[in-house]
């Protein structure tokens, strides 16, 4: 796998939609924003309604492009994100690790996923604000638990100091790419939606990522 960039005048191989979800103020929008653009904005404000933003890169000498789609956590929104899920073929589930609360709506949302989403689509668990250590209020292991019941994805990150950002993305985005590389190329630079029909993925296991402070995250799927 190469983690390289592509160039956006290359043919596109493959387009894959993944879907952010999670309550409000979990750090949705500034993972994207750090993913995409390498941008954290301090004053950034509640998403409305749904936006998305894309990134194209290279996964073995193939050019994916990725249509990361972020949507408001609030219940008001909530109308807006059963169309939402249609055509993803990967998701992010994400709360804030210093409010338990987010992290206890976290089967809400994956039931949620799963009833509108294809069965076999690809999830990780994300615990974000991982720079906020002493305020912690969802252990990891409560975290790791729930990933492995669930067959998830796990992994912690920091939006603000980029921690795993790139790497989370990057391990989804990949184990996307195995489930589809054997099939026929369904899409193309136009295409929104990818492919939306899921084999059972295989694991991954992604090295702990450091950071100056030290920082851990894991990421793992039964």
């Amino acid at each position: 796998m190469s983690n390289l960039y592509g160039d956006y005048n290359t043919k596109i191989d493959y387009v894959f939609k993944v879907v952010l979800i999670g309550d409000s103020a979990v750090g949705k929008t500034q993972l994207l924003g750090r993913f995409a653009r390498n941008e954290f904005k301090v004053d950034s404000k509640a998403t409305i309604g749904v936006e998305f933003q894309t990134k194209t890169l290279i996964i073995d000498n193939k050019t994916v492009k990725a249509q990361i789609w972020d949507t408001a956590g609030q219940e008001r929104y909530r109308a807006v994100t059963s169309a939402y899920y249609r055509g993803a073929v990967g998701a992010m589930l994400v709360y804030d690790m210093t409010k338990r609360q987010s992290f206890d709506h976290m089967a809400r949302w994956l039931e949620e996923l799963r009833s509108h989403a294809d069965k076999n689509i690809v999830i990780m668990l994300i615990g974000n604000k991982c720079d906020l250590s002493y305020l912690r209020a969802v252990p990891m292991e409560d975290a790791e638990e729930f990933a492995q019941r669930e067959n998830l994805f796990f992994m912690e990150t920091s939006a603000l100091e980029a921690t795993n950002v790139e790497t989370c993305f990057l391990t989804i985005l990949t184990e996307i790419y195995r489930i589809n590389a054997k099939k026929p190329l369904s899409s193309n630079g136009d295409d929104q939606n990818g492919t939306s029909t899921l084999l059972k993925g295989s694991r991954i296991i992604v090295p702990n990522e450091i950071d100056g402070g030290g920082k851990k995250g894991c990421c793992f799927a039964s």
